[in-house]
C-alpha cells in the first residue's frame, strides 16, 4: 500500500526532521486548548499567494539569514501532498465516487472539500482566497488576517503569533486534533462506510509518521529550540495516540446514536473482517477477547497501541484498561445500549489515563520497555487485524528513529532494527492479503535482535 511504503521510508528520516513538536508532554497551552480548529477561526483566511512573495516565504532556495527557511511556499508546492488534495477531486477516481453518492461534483460538494480544501465559510476568505489551492498555509496555520502583519515585526514571537489566530501546531494535542479532524473525522465529516461503499480508500493514520514524511519547511536549530522547543517523536507518539483512541471513541458514541437503519455506522469497525475473499477462512480470535468466530471487531487500532503504552507507563492502570477494552469489544455483539455504556466508560478511562501522563518523561529505559512490548504484543498475536498490525509498524519505527535521534542506540544499532522492521513492512505491502502468521514470525525475528 502507498501509505506503507511512505511509512517505511519515514522511519529512515532523523526524528529531528520532524514538524515542531513542544519539548514535553505537559498539558496544552491555554491558547492550544482554546483555540478553534483553522476552518472554525473567526479570522479571514486571504489565500496561499498571500505567503508566496519571495521575501516572504515563497523564496527558490533557503535563507542562511533568517530564522525561517523562507522557502515553505516552494516546498508545498511541490512536494507537499496537501498541495493536490483539491486536484484529487477531479480525477476519475473522484467522479465515480461523487456519482455514486449522488452529487453533481466532488470538487464542489462540501463533503469533499471539508477535507481535500481549505473549506472556509465564503464570508471568511478574502480576495485573493482561492479553494482550488487545496490543503493549504491558513488550512493548518489558521486564518491569517491578524497574524499576517505582526508576525513579520522584530519582535514577534511564536506566543504572539498564536494570540493573533495563528494555530499552534508546535503543541502536540492540538496538532492531533487539527490532522485527526480530517485523517479520522469529526462530528460533523467522516469518512462513512456509505462514503467507502462509494469508492473512498480506507483512511490510516499516526501522528508521529504522517509528521515525519510531511516534507520539512522548517530549520531545527537553537533558535527553532528557543521558540518551540525541541521535537520529540516519542511524545507525539504518545500524544497521538491518545488523542486518535479519544477521538474514535466520541466519535463512535456520536454516529452510532444516530439513526443508520438495521445495521451501525460501519466504518468503526474492522474492514477486513468483512472485506476478504469467502474462500479465506482467516477468522482467528485475538489473546485477551472472548468473542465469538464471525464477530466483526471494532476499528481498535490505536486502542492496542495505548494498551502498549499503559503497560510500560501506568502499569497499575494496565488491568481496568484491558478489562473496560474488553467489556466494550463483548458488548457490540449484545446491543447497543450495552456497547454505547461500555464506549463511555472506556473514555473517560483513557482519560483519565492520558492526564496522569501529560507530565511523565519518556526516556531511553521507556523507550526500550515500549519497544519490547510492542514486539511481544505481535509474537503473541495481538495484532491479528491488519489496521493494528499497521499501526505497530508505524509505531515500531517511531521509536527506533527516536532512540537513535536521542542517542539510546546508535546508528548502527538503529539500521539493523530497521531491516528486521523492513520484514514487518514487507508483511503488510497488500493488506487484501494480510497473513497473521508471517506477522508473527517477523515480529519473532525483531523479538530476537532485542
Amino acid at each position: 500500500m502507498e501509505l506503507i511504503e511512505r511509512a517505511r521510508h519515514a522511519v529512515r528520516v532523523l526524528a529531528l526532521m520532524v514538524f515542531a513538536l513542544c519539548a514535553s508532554l505537559q498539558p496544552a497551552t491555554l491558547q492550544a486548548q482554546e483555540a478553534p480548529l483553522p476552518p472554525h477561526g473567526p479570522d479571514q483566511h486571504l489565500g496561499v499567494v498571500t505567503c508566496a512573495g519571495s521575501t516572504c516565504h515563497g523564496a527558490t532556495s533557503p535563507s542562511d539569514l533568517s530564522s525561517v527557511l523562507q522557502n515553505e511556499f516552494v516546498i508545498w508546492h511541490r512536494q507537499d501532498r496537501h498541495a493536490q488534495a483539491y486536484k484529487v477531486l477531479l480525477n476519475e477516481r473522484s467522479r465515480r465516487i461523487a456519482r455514486n453518492l449522488g452529487l453533481p461534483a466532488a470538487e464542489k460538494a462540501d463533503i469533499c472539500l471539508d477535507c481535500h480544501a481549505n473549506n472556509v465559510a465564503p464570508q471568511l476568505r478574502g480576495p485573493r482566497f482561492q479553494i482550488s489551492d487545496g490543503v493549504g498555509c491558513e488550512a493548518c496555520h489558521g486564518g491569517a488576517q491578524r497574524y499576517l502583519g505582526p508576525h513579520l515585526a522584530a519582535d514577534a514571537t511564536h506566543a504572539k503569533n498564536v494570540e493573533h489566530g495563528m494555530y499552534p501546531t508546535s503543541d502536540p494535542a492540538a496538532r492531533a486534533a487539527l490532522c485527526l479532524s480530517c485523517h479520522l473525522g469529526t462530528r460533523d465529516r467522516l469518512a462513512t462506510h456509505r462514503i467507502m461503499g462509494a469508492g473512498h480508500p480506507r483512511l490510516s493514520f499516526e501522528l508521529d509518521t504522517f509528521s515525519d514524511i510531511q516534507p520539512p519547511h522548517h530549520r531545527v536549530d537553537d533558535d527553532y529550540h528557543a521558540r518551540k522547543g525541541a521535537p520529540d517523536g516519542v511524545r507525539l507518539w504518545v500524544s497521538g495516540q491518545f488523542a486518535a483512541a479519544g477521538a474514535f471513541l466520541d466519535l463512535f458514541q456520536a454516529y452510532q446514536s444516530r439513526p443508520h437503519g438495521l445495521f451501525p455506522e460501519l466504518s468503526f469497525f474492522d474492514c477486513h473482517g468483512c472485506h476478504r475473499s469467502l474462500h479465506e477462512q482467516r477468522w482467528q480470535p485475538r489473546p485477551g477477547l472472548d468473542l465469538a468466530p464471525g464477530s466483526v471487531r471494532l476499528l481498535d487500532a490505536n486502542l492496542l497501541m495505548l494498551r502498549q503504552i499503559v503497560r510500560v507507563a501506568a502499569p497499575a492502570r494496565q488491568a481496568a484498561l484491558d478489562q473496560a477494552l474488553a467489556q466494550l469489544h463483548k458488548a457490540t455483539t449484545t446491543d447497543m445500549p450495552a456497547t454505547l455504556a461500555a464506549a463511555q466508560h472506556a473514555r473517560t478511562l483513557i482519560g483519565e489515563i492520558e492526564r496522569s501522563l501529560r507530565t511523565r518523561g519518556f526516556g531511553a529505559a521507556d523507550m526500550s520497555a515500549l519497544l519490547a512490548s510492542l514486539v511481544t504484543g505481535g509474537v503473541h498475536g495481538e495484532y491479528s487485524d491488519y489496521a493494528g498490525a499497521e499501526q505497530a509498524a508505524m509505531a515500531l519505527g517511531s521509536l527506533i528513529n527516536a532512540m537513535r535521534a536521542s542517542s539510546a542506540i546508535s546508528a548502527a544499532r538503529a539500521g539493523e532494527l530497521e531491516a528486521l522492521l523492513d520484514r514487518v513492512y514487507e508483511v503488510l505491502a497488500d493488506d487484501t492479503q494480510y497473513e497473521p502468521a508471517r506477522l508473527v514470525a517477523a515480529m519473532q525475528a525483531l523479538q530476537g535482535a532485542l
